[in-house]
């Protein structure tokens, strides 16, 4: 989410070194992506392209040749990619040292993809989306439903109406509430939650002065799911459970 967030304020041409890496020392593939906004990407491919795949695209991808793209004398260290592969390579790549070509061997555009719930509408009435991520250590909860869902839906912050949010973790219900829809987090009480669109447009949950994910147990992950109705009827109204 960060990295697909973060492109688009630099100039085409920018070379980033991502690396989440849990599987470092494994065969999983260490790649770079050259993606339709112009951008590289050096990063292992497993799932942590998979946001900048559906936001910015990827034109071409090719597989790090560590025989020539690797620091000089570490071939005996395994779980330090970042160091020895990610960021010598990143740094050759920005610096002109090499080609994106002379990288290594050309792969198909297709990376290794995180399975979770895509942002959409549910019959003009509702918007579902992904937990992506919490922000810390604020403990804001953040979406992958763009605020361009609920402008569609003729939604507003501005119109500080409520909505009702449901969370699911593993198909299993987690929290229901109503809560209004403002435009930030003075909108409403101290302590009291509420619903906003943060810095890159994308729908949050938060609380006041207060940290929404501890207070309501909301974690993130592929298996997080939310549902925002727009229209809740009077019987949605009773306190959160």
């Amino acid at each position: 989410y960060l990295l697909a967030g973060t492109l688009d304020f630099w100039p085409r041409g920018t070379v980033f070194v991502s690396v989440v890496d849990p599987g470092v020392g494994t065969p999983r593939k260490s790649v770079v992506a050259h993606t339709a906004s112009g951008h590289f990407i050096v990063t292992p491919d497993n799932g942590s392209l998979t946001l900048v795949a559906d936001t910015q695209g990827i034109v071409a991808l090719r597989e790090i040749d560590e025989s020539v793209n690797r620091r000089p004398g570490s071939g005996d260290s395994h779980t330090f990619h970042g160091r020895d592969v990610y960021a010598y390579t990143g740094a050759k790549l920005a610096a002109g040292k090499i080609s994106f070509e002379q990288v290594g061997p050309q792969l198909g555009t297709e990376v290794v993809r995180l399975d979770y719930q895509q942002a959409g509408t549910v019959d003009g009435a509702a918007v579902v989306g992904n937990i992506t991520h919490i922000e810390m250590p604020f403990g804001n909860v953040v979406t992958n439903i763009p605020q361009s869902l609920l402008d569609g839906l003729s939604v507003a912050a501005a119109d500080q109406r409520p909505v009702r949010v449901e969370i699911s973790h593993a198909g299993k219900p987690v929290l229901q509430q109503t809560i209004p829809y403002v435009p930030a987090f003075g909108y409403v009480g101290t302590g009291q939650p509420l619903l906003y669109s943060d810095s890159l447009q994308m729908i949050g949950l938060a609380v006041n002065s207060g940290n929404y994910s501890r207070q309501y147990k909301v974690r993130s992950g592929a298996d997080w799911r939310i549902r925002i109705v727009i229209n809740p009827s009077d019987s949605d109204m009773p306190a959160d459970r």
